[in-house]
């Protein structure tokens, strides 16, 4: 396997960090070549003193001369703001583009890395959700790999290596249920910021934390399976597994199953997404089934758990609907992080906002932009001026 570039758009984030694990366990194999951060310039600057990377991208300007003056003394060329990050993915010395970004800032670096012929280690669900038919189209124009990096993305496309597109039936998402599951309404309405960061299994960023607690996170994986697998709504099933052993599963026309089973480490999709189509050993933790002595699973309770359920039906009406949930989710989680509404009022908003913003059947690249901003306005005036009490009934 020859050695590869990689750029990093989002390396101070959770996957991110754990890419540069990977790339420090091979450095025969890859070279940080692009690290980006949005605000995190400290843990940006400690990466590149440590991994000298040819551009260190710090997308928040106001860091810039931060971030400049601690490389002075490397030959780091460090750039700032969003469209450095957009314009540094066409980069001929780039082999592929892991998009660890948070949220629809994802989506323009990787339709111009696609364009660019790179392959894509995609960790940036939201691109999809927010675009998938462009992106997929892209993808096939230009003839490149989308390699997923998310478990259970990589779980279904680990068990769909060497088959038939045809024999496909179904495929089965798997899901932790989050720090809540089994909980009821009432005990929902009164829930914490600290309480839904407590993730049983997985350590992620505070963003996807919030979104497992809420199963939005499972709403948008379906969306993303939809157009990463080209698969109809009815071929993609939820199963609530607590243990997180299986990732995720394929039952195929014959009626067999394959799953995808290890230890809840991200550092295993990322790995694999980077060494596709091969693997290499790693001194990971491994799995042992004497100390799981029991794999249980359960349906999802899409009643208490609404986001599930929005995430469908945003499928089934396609266009920019998937647009518009992603909007109104992220501007909702930002809003209960910051405690300005309660842990019920996320859902809420979000069908609000399905409700009333503007719904195009097909929508080009302009009207998704479009779309999400004025998707993000409309929900952060309805946080704002509905009283918080309506939000938590």
């Amino acid at each position: 396997m020859s050695k590869k570039n990689i750029a990093i758009l989002g390396s101070t984030g959770s996957i991110g960090t754990q890419a540069l694990e990977v790339i420090a366990e091979n450095p025969e194999l890859f070279n940080a070549y692009v690290l980006t951060a949005q605000n995190n310039a400290e843990l940006l600057i400690q990466q590149s003193l440590k991994f000298k990377p040819a551009y260190a991208i710090i997308c928040n300007e106001k860091y810039y001369d931060r971030v400049k003056e601690a490389l002075t003394s490397t030959e780091v060329k460090v750039l700032a703001g969003a469209n450095a990050i957009k314009d540094i993915v066409t980069d001929p010395a780039i082999d592929m583009v892991l998009t660890a970004m948070v949220g629809f800032s994802g989506l323009e670096p990787t339709i111009n890395a696609i364009k660019a012929g790179k392959d894509i280690a995609l960790a940036n669900k939201e691109t999809l959700v927010v675009a998938g038919e462009l992106i997929t189209d892209l993808a096939k124009q230009h003839n490149i790999n989308i390699l997923p990096v998310d478990s259970e993305h990589s779980a279904i496309f680990q068990c769909l290596v060497g088959e038939e597109h045809r024999s496909i039936e179904k495929i089965i998402l798997t899901a932790s249920g989050g720090p809540f599951r089994g909980k009821s309404l009432e005990y929902l309405a009164g829930v914490t910021r600290e309480d839904a960061l407590k993730h049983p299994n997985w350590v992620m960023g505070a963003k996807i934390t919030i979104d497992s607690a809420s199963l939005m996170n499972k709403g948008l994986e379906v969306i993303e399976a939809k157009w990463l697998f080209d698969l109809t709504t009815d071929q993609i099933d939820i199963i609530v597994h607590p243990q997180s052993i299986v990732h995720s599963m394929v039952q195929f026309k014959d009626g067999s199953i394959k799953a995808q089973m290890g230890l809840p480490d991200m550092k295993l999709p990322i790995q694999y997404a980077l060494t596709y189509p091969g693997r290499v050993k790693n001194n990971f933790k491994r799995f042992d089934f004497i100390n799981y002595p029991n794999l249980t699973f359960e349906k999802p309770d899409i009643k208490t758990f609404r986001n599930l359920a929005f995430a469908f039906e945003a499928l089934k009406q396609g266009g920019n609907m998937p647009c518009i949930i992603n909007a109104a989710n992220e501007i909702a989680v930002a809003g209960f992080l910051n405690n300005g509404i309660g842990f019920l009022a996320m859902s809420d908003v979000i069908e609000e906002c399905m409700l009333k913003v503007g719904y195009y059947a097909k929508p080009t690249l302009e009207d998704y932009l479009n779309t999400d901003k004025e998707t993000r306005i409309f929900a952060q005036n309805l946080i704002k001026q509905i009283p918080l009490k309506t939000f938590t009934n």
